[in-house]
């Protein structure tokens, strides 16, 4: 047991540190609403990507990193949110992730061009750590009957948000000036911001220490090098002095910074209870799943959207392909009690190899099923439902094996895991559908065999994700 462990302290909340409690259906609402809209900041701009380089005045290089930021902020500022609830707070935390998310949409939508864009993009980025403080909440406040569902549910808001954000934002974007994007998200973020205040109390778990802000300084250095050169590499050239530079980096600190946590008395990290082959597995099967999960968010919308005479494609507006892929993210969102119920009765751990499963199953039949609209929408339902059982599986997992006084900061890491398996993805399929292509006419684009490739690296992903996740022992919850 660590200092930080046997000095954790479990007080009992009075009227004057804490709002009234709501229902529990009120809080389970309020937090599950909150990943939503968090998680939507992901695909926000999607849509206007092709745009960006001419709506800033910059390089297409330069406007990807509008895009890049978002995603390396989310790295950064997961598990550090995670760790700064389990001391100051997770509800004052959570307060302070949305005021970022709203800062960073109003900058955004107040400017055009690049450096405010990025510094938005990296602040909106920096509230996804809000998902993993509200599965932390949910266990802290909700009966421990329906804390499992409750997880679930707000698990899978990671995926939730971004499909059905993809058809929201096209919308906007097609019918509205861009800037209207960002003035929605910090409506949205103001709405949420609100609803927290109100409806959601401050958790008494605290684990009262010093921020351990050397660990979070060498684990930034060391995720920012590893994630610009996964993002990056396709555009620098893998084997580019600059990108080989960023994983030595990266690997040299991963190592100096795990040396360093393993010697503090209350690390940012505690890679002994990261270590323990519970947490282990979970998290190097997150990264597996968020691989799966993200190649069917990349490759499905371009496959729909592909002018027909390449003889595969279906000419779809990205309106319309948003359409098509919206309802993963009902699929998601439905099978997360039914993930719950199965964890209660068979283990989190079945639970996750089945939604693995059901995740490879959906690519095999997109490699098989790619004649018709209806089949596309069939192959990503299926694995939008694999993805919704697995997410809300992991919570469960992670909680089972770590102290209470950890659960915020034990989420933080398995989201971060999620966003390092996403970002891998992104690179690899980016990768795979430049380089297997087409010409028609003077446009350059992705092949079927390019398509059938990503779906089999994504349904090799999954059955990774199976073999990872039958290492994982079981066992009881060990004491805080």
């Amino acid at each position: 047991m660590t200092i930080a462990e046997s000095s954790a302290e479990t007080a009992d909340p009075s009227p004057a540190q804490t709002p009234r409690r709501p229902a529990p259906a009120v809080l389970i609402a309020t937090l599950g609403m909150v990943g939503v809209v968090v998680s939507l900041m992901q695909t926000l701009v999607i849509p206007i990507i092709p745009s960006l380089p001419t709506l800033l005045s910059t390089s297409a290089s330069n406007a990807s990193w509008v895009i890049t930021a978002t995603l390396l902020a989310g790295a950064v500022f997961t598990p550090i949110s995670g760790r700064l609830g389990d001391m100051f707070g997770k509800r004052r935390v959570l307060f302070v992730n949305l005021l970022a998310l709203i800062a960073g949409s109003v900058v955004c939508a107040s400017f055009s061009s690049l450096l405010p864009e990025v510094i938005g993009r990296s602040l909106q980025g920096a509230a996804v750590g809000a998902i993993p403080l509200g599965i932390s909440i949910m266990r802290d406040e909700l009966p421990a009957e329906k804390v499992g569902s409750a997880m679930a549910i707000m698990s899978a808001t990671l995926g939730v948000g971004g499909a059905i954000g993809l058809p929201v934002a096209a919308a906007i974007a097609q019918n509205a000036d861009w800037h209207m994007l960002f003035w929605t998200a910090a409506g949205m973020g103001v709405l949420c911001a609100v609803l927290v205040f109100i409806f959601v109390p401050e958790s008494p778990v605290r684990t009262p220490a010093r921020f351990d802000f050397g660990g979070a300084v060498g684990l930034s250095i060391a995720l920012l090098a590893l994630l610009i050169a996964i993002t990056k590499g396709a555009d620098w050239g893998w084997a580019s002095g600059s990108i080989l530079a960023l994983f030595a980096v990266a690997l040299v600190m991963f190592l100096g910074w795990g040396w360093y946590e393993l010697r503090q008395a209350a690390p940012l990290v505690d890679i002994r209870v990261s270590a323990r082959p519970r947490v282990l597995f979970t998290n190097v099967a997150s990264i597996a799943v968020g691989f799966a999960l993200y190649g069917m968010s990349l490759t499905f919308p371009q496959l729909l959207m592909a002018p027909e005479e390449t003889g595969y494609g279906f000419g779809l507006s990205m309106v319309n392909a948003g359409l098509v892929m919206a309802p993963t993210g009902l699929v998601m969102m439905l099978l997360s009690p039914v993930s719950a119920r199965l964890s209660a009765a068979r283990g989190p751990k079945v639970t996750l190899m089945l939604g693995s499963a059901v995740i490879a199953t959906g690519y095999l039949l997109a490699v098989v099923l790619m004649d018709s609209v209806w089949q596309i929408m069939l192959a990503s339902v299926i694995c939008a439902g694999g993805v919704g059982l697995a997410y809300a599986a992991m919570p469960a997992l992670i909680m089972g094996a770590v102290p209470i006084t950890e659960t915020a900061a034990a989420n933080g890491l398995n989201s971060l895991m999620r966003s390092v398996g996403t970002s891998t993805s992104s690179a690899v399929m980016s990768v795979v559908l430049a380089h297997m292509t087409i010409q028609l006419g003077t446009h350059v684009l992705p092949s079927r065999e390019g398509f059938h490739t990503t779906f089999f690296i994504a349904m090799a992903a999954a059955v990774v994700a199976i073999a990872l996740t039958a290492c994982i022992p079981m066992g009881k919850k060990p004491a805080a």
